[in-house]
């Protein structure tokens, strides 16, 4: 005869197979929902280039460069306008009076074909050497200056305005730099230049370690217009004719390679 379990054995035994039962179902929903999650989603498209990247994938990184030049076609030319007085007024008012006639000069001599602005102006006290025993230094006088640039793309025109500034007023030269209106062309074909220099040195990288090339899996490029030299010159200047032959104006460009190597 079998023995039948107790009302509170059948009830235990009840809880423990449901339990028994109901553990596989919430563990299939628990993956079910973290496979569809969002983030696991995410996680799962990014797997294959965390696996590559953490594979040992070898990489050489090569850096190229390259320049370009262009013939400049715009010009910027800045004057300047220094006047000594012994008060403000009298130094600001010579300024003043020479900022206009060399301004209208310019204007008269471009015709039209640039544009003339005044800025950087300033009015400083001029102080005497100081002496031992006097704390105070002393004022003797005052210095009024005044900037004018011109923005022209006469390029042969650069040295008769150099010239018509001084016997205007003007009394130094502050700066004369070339530019490009458009660099778009240069900058492509310098970077065009860096490529190919870092395509080479990757190749002979690649054929001194005995490995093949495999594909570009980085590129990256830098270029930046460099600076022309500015031409500085003073008011002596002004007794002969001033002869102005712009250089071109260079652009380089790097290029950074990484490549899979095989």
């Amino acid at each position: 005869m079998v023995k039948q379990p107790s009302k509170a054995a059948r009830k235990d035994y009840g809880v423990s197979a449901r339990a028994t039962f109901l553990a596989p179902l919430v563990g299939a929903a628990l993956i079910f929902c973290a496979l569809n999650s969002p983030s696991a989603a995410a996680q799962s498209d990014s797997a294959p280039m965390m696996a590559s990247a953490s594979s040992g994938m070898r990489t050489i990184v090569v850096t190229g460069q390259g320049t370009a030049r262009g013939t400049p076609d715009l010009a910027s030319l800045n004057l300047g306008i220094e006047t000594h007085a012994a008060t403000a007024q009298e130094s600001a008012g010579q300024n003043a009076a020479l900022a206009q006639r060399v301004v209208e000069a310019l204007n008269q001599k471009l015709a039209g074909r640039g544009r003339v602005w005044t800025g950087g102006y300033s009015l400083d006290p001029e102080y005497a050497e100081q002496r031992p025993g006097h704390e105070k230094p002393i004022i003797t006088g005052y210095r009024a200056d005044n900037s004018i640039t011109v923005e022209t793309g006469a390029i042969q025109m650069l040295g008769s305005l150099i010239d018509t500034a001084i016997a205007a007023g003007a009394n130094r030269v502050n700066y004369l730099n070339f530019v490009l209106r458009d660099e778009t062309s240069v900058r492509q074909a310098a970077i065009a230049n860096a490529s190919r220099d870092a395509q080479a040195q990757a190749g002979a990288l690649a054929k001194s370690l005995g490995v093949k090339l495999g594909p570009i899996l980085k590129a990256t490029t830098e270029s930046q217009a460099m600076p022309m030299p500015m031409m500085r010159m003073s008011a002596m200047m002004a007794s002969a004719p001033t002869p102005v032959e712009p250089n071109d104006v260079e652009i380089p460009a790097t290029v950074s390679l990484t490549y899979q190597i095989e």
